[in-house]
């Protein structure tokens, strides 16, 4: 990885920024769609895209690049938007969110868009098969990582620890789950309609490397995931504690924004907030 100075820093968090502006442009044109969760997770998809994994926007199907599973796409407008400004295809084209033909369906379908590795909907299947790619990968001796992106709420499903089992029992040390802890489902908050704590120990006791951060700290988290390369006998799990519709004050941390775009007049204050917000941007070290 680049070293990580505070001018990089300060750009990663302008590129964040950028990622939540056109979010909200993409879920504005669909008229439907998730703001919430992509919002709470622009830090994280800046760092993986632009710091983190090794991949190659001008070829998607390099065979040493690292691989990230999102799990739970209904968040796909923030990878879709990272991929984007990383080259992968016209920013402008985030504009056809989920209309018909495009390539940017409202989960993401791996053979539509190069650069997609899995097709998620379901929740709770991808750290299974972010498991199965991480076997492979080891049977064949290859030296790339795997990424598997979760939501909080869709540990409700057994599948995910039917796959943590997997996992923690075959000493995956070249996958890296990370949680988006922000507290809310579809229905509420997680710890009222189907409490997840003690999460970090579930984990643990299936045999996991277990990394907690601010998920919205780029360094920190950059940091995390340089330590679970470093793990060698287990798989990792970074448990990063976010913020739902970070970036918004007035619907940060509520649950009725996991499903809901916002309307035209919304969006234009949205996106005059996340301007503003753009010419303050500091790095997390001053």
């Amino acid at each position: 990885m680049e070293i990580l100075t505070d001018e990089l820093v300060r750009e990663l968090s302008a590129k964040a920024n950028t990622i939540r502006t056109t979010i909200i442009e993409m879920l504005t044109a669909a008229g439907s769609g998730h703001t919430a969760g992509p919002l709470g997770m622009a830090d994280i998809f800046t760092a993986l895209y632009f710091h983190v994994m090794k991949h190659d926007p001008k070829n998607p199907e390099w065979g040493e690049r690292d691989r990230l599973v999102l799990s739970n796409g209904h968040i796909v407008p923030v990878r879709y938007a990272a991929m984007a400004h990383a080259g992968y295809f016209p920013v402008e084209e985030c504009l056809t969110l989920r209309k018909f033909g495009s390539r940017l369906q409202g989960h993401p379908e791996r053979e539509r868009l190069p650069g997609l590795e899995t097709t998620s909907g379901p929740l709770g299947s991808g750290l299974s098969q972010a498991a199965g790619m991480a076997y492979a990968s080891r049977m064949s001796g290859d030296s790339n990582r795997i990424y598997c992106v979760m939501s909080d709420g869709e540990h409700d499903c057994g599948n995910i620890w039917e796959a943590a089992m997997f996992a923690g029992a075959n000493r995956l040390s070249n996958l890296t789950g990370i949680i988006d802890r922000n507290n809310i489902q579809i229905d509420g908050y997680t710890e009222s309609i189907m409490p997840l704590e003690p999460l970090r120990e579930k984990y643990e006791s299936f045999g996991w490397h277990v990394l907690e951060v601010d998920g919205h700290n780029i360094p920190a988290f950059i940091a995390l995931c340089r330590e679970a390369e470093a793990i060698y006998e287990k798989p990792t799990v970074i448990i990063a504690h976010t913020i739902p519709g970070k970036g918004i004050r007035s619907i940060e941390r509520d649950f009725r924004w996991h499903g809901k775009p916002p309307s035209a007049e919304e969006a234009k204050a949205f996106l005059h907030e996340l301007r503003t917000l753009g010419g303050t941007v500091q790095s997390e070290h001053e």
